[in-house]
């Protein structure tokens, strides 16, 4: 939402002061649209692999979305791993493996149905409660290996924004090139009108402007909004290593959970009252 508005502010800063004393119409140069474009996407697909591509174009939509990841959410993560590790301590390892092997299905994690929809967090979640249930751990290596996974998945996550980043360098080049197209249109009609060379000059000048206007009008800030949303994201894994991690090293779920909450943005992390509050509450139900 907020991308949409920025964009109409872009757009009323650019056009509207420009109308003060230009004609809107001058700007309509429909071809030069179409080869700008047709340039930005062709670079967009010489230069990446159909992996990257993929990742991109399926990232695009999630800058137009609202982020899921609140107090809220956290709130129910550290609550779900506070259930399944007291689970643990009260029945042993061997009582969540029907658990992590269907977590749909499970009833402790069902009762947390946002953090189950993220597949990644529950594999991550799971594959670590797996490897606990399966003994012998030694919880250096277990951290190293997360670390490992975390740094992967962090990298395969910034993809997008790193291929978008790149398209925005590009753009005002395709801009250039666009416009020094019209210039050569120009030196073979220079016998014409001074109005009319005046009019295919204006022309060619659009291409630089529409060039310099979508690579940091609108491209860039996509860009600037995926990448914000891999560092978000990448908050998760951390939050579940820190929890998991302290109860390897024999901490008490209660304080496992702890070691989690102070993983959290400031924004996003509840304070000690309220998620004790939060996890007395949800033993009452």
């Amino acid at each position: 939402m907020l991308l949409i508005i920025g964009y109409v502010i872009i757009l009323a800063a650019a056009l509207g002061t420009y109308a003060v004393h230009g004609s809107l119409a001058a700007l309509w140069v429909p071809m030069e649209y179409i080869a700008i474009l047709g340039l930005t996407i062709g670079g967009f697909v010489a230069s990446n692999g159909i992996k990257a591509i993929k990742a991109t174009v399926g990232a695009l939509p999630k800058v137009f979305k609202g982020s899921h990841l609140n107090k809220a959410f956290y709130m129910d993560l550290l609550a779900m791993l506070f259930e399944i590790l007291s689970k643990v301590r009260k029945e042993g390892l061997m009582s969540i493996e029907s658990d992590i092997e269907a977590p749909d299905g499970s009833a402790v994690f069902s009762k947390y149905p946002n953090i189950v929809h993220d597949h990644h967090a529950m594999e991550f979640i799971c594959d670590y409660l797996r490897m606990m249930v399966g003994g012998n751990l030694n919880a250096f290596e277990i951290e190293n290996l997360m670390d490992i996974e975390i740094e992967t998945h962090h990298q395969e996550a910034h993809v997008p924004a790193h291929v978008v980043s790149k398209v925005a360098d590009a753009t005002p080049a395709f801009g250039i090139v666009v416009a020094v197209m019209g210039v050569v249109n120009v030196m073979g009609s220079v016998g014409s009108p001074p109005a009319v060379l005046g009019k295919m000059i204006g022309g060619a000048l659009v291409g630089t402007f529409l060039g310099i206007l979508i690579a940091y009008g609108f491209v860039s800030p996509v860009a600037g909004q995926l990448e914000q949303k891999v560092e978000e994201e990448g908050k998760i894994f951390q939050v579940i290593k820190a929890v998991l991690l302290a109860s390897m090293n024999g901490y008490a779920p209660q304080v496992a959970v702890e070691f989690g909450r102070k993983v959290l943005y400031s924004g996003d992390r509840p304070t000690f009252i309220e998620l004790e509050e939060d996890l007395k509450a949800r033993k009452g139900k």
